[in-house]
């Protein structure tokens, strides 16, 4: 009989039910799996469960927001095992389970884990010494994804972060950045630069299905220069929200590794949760590190 972990996050705004629970554990013994549940207690807990239980279990499945799968990815690769990954994405945004189709309801994406027995490989980040699922940001907007209170999370869902957006808009500043890839180098102020593998970033961008493939070693980088008038602000919302990168305000392309230095204090956020500065961050694809039932 194989053997399955379910890590909960029962802070998760999708977790409040008791019935949430129920169903998947309930599924999971039906379809013959020998089951076992832990929930986490407080931040990072889930690295330490999902460490321990790589070793033991042949499938381990993530219900809660995408800060919760960061850190069952991270303890699993800290683990040196590789068992399968599934995600229930029970968070207010669940950029990663819009980027890999993956089911947003409870229900539905527990089948999905059960029904498909193939796992697909797709890639990881590594921020210095930190994993990433998805995306790695800095500049405008980012500091809502871990400032956002989990009870407004749970009463608006991703409207909170937009709330939250709105109220940060006085306190955009230009971050002065040095930016090399393996083609390119690129020093300026920036107001927003992200290092993803996924279509959903934060809500904010929505990268085209055409330009991201989350199993090929690749990053896709999008870094927004400061504008210095009303008119090039709204070129740069036009931009954004029309996943469009051909003007100079923005640089856009692909690569496996890029390192950013700066003398600045900028906050930067992984999957959601906040990551401090440092002068140098090297940031590179790892790839095909992940197995994940989808």
């Amino acid at each position: 009989m194989s053997k399955v972990l379910i890590i909960i996050n029962p802070a998760a705004g999708k977790m409040q039910s008791k019935n949430s629970l129920f169903h998947i554990v309930s599924r999971f013994c039906e379809a013959g799996w020998d089951v076992s549940v832990q929930t986490t207690l407080r931040r990072k807990h889930a690295v330490d469960i999902a460490k321990k239980g790589a070793s033991e279990f042949d499938l381990i499945v993530c219900a809660g927001g995408d800060g919760t799968l960061n850190e069952v990815i991270t303890g699993i690769r800290r683990s040196g095992e590789s068992p399968e990954l599934g995600f229930i994405p029970c968070g207010s945004t669940n950029d990663f389970a819009k980027s890999m189709g993956i089911p947003t309801t409870i229900v539905k994406a527990t089948e999905k884990i059960i029904a498909n027995e193939e796992p697909i490989v797709v890639d990881l980040g590594r921020f210095n010494k930190r994993y990433f699922s998805y995306i790695a940001s800095f500049g405008a907007f980012t500091s809502t994804s871990y400032s956002t209170p989990q009870e407004m999370k749970n009463t608006f869902g991703h409207f909170a972060y937009i709330l939250s957006a709105l109220m940060d808009i006085s306190n955009i500043r230009p971050c002065h950045m040095r930016v090399q890839s393996e083609d390119i180098v690129i020093e300026d102020d920036f107001i927003f630069g992200s290092v993803s593998n996924s279509t959903s970033v934060a809500g904010v961008v929505n990268l085209k299905k055409d330009l991201v493939d989350m199993k090929d070693g690749l990053f896709e980088v999008i870094l927004v220069r400061f504008p210095k008038n009303p008119a090039e602000l709204t070129r740069v919302i036009q931009g954004m929200t029309q996943s469009k990168f051909d003007d100079p305000l923005f640089s856009f392309f692909k690569t496996a590794k890029i390192i950013f230095e700066t003398t600045e204090d900028v906050p930067w956020s992984l999957d959601g949760e906040y990551e401090p500065s440092g002068e140098k961050t090297v940031i590179k694809n790892i790839h095909g590190a992940v197995k994940i039932r989808k």
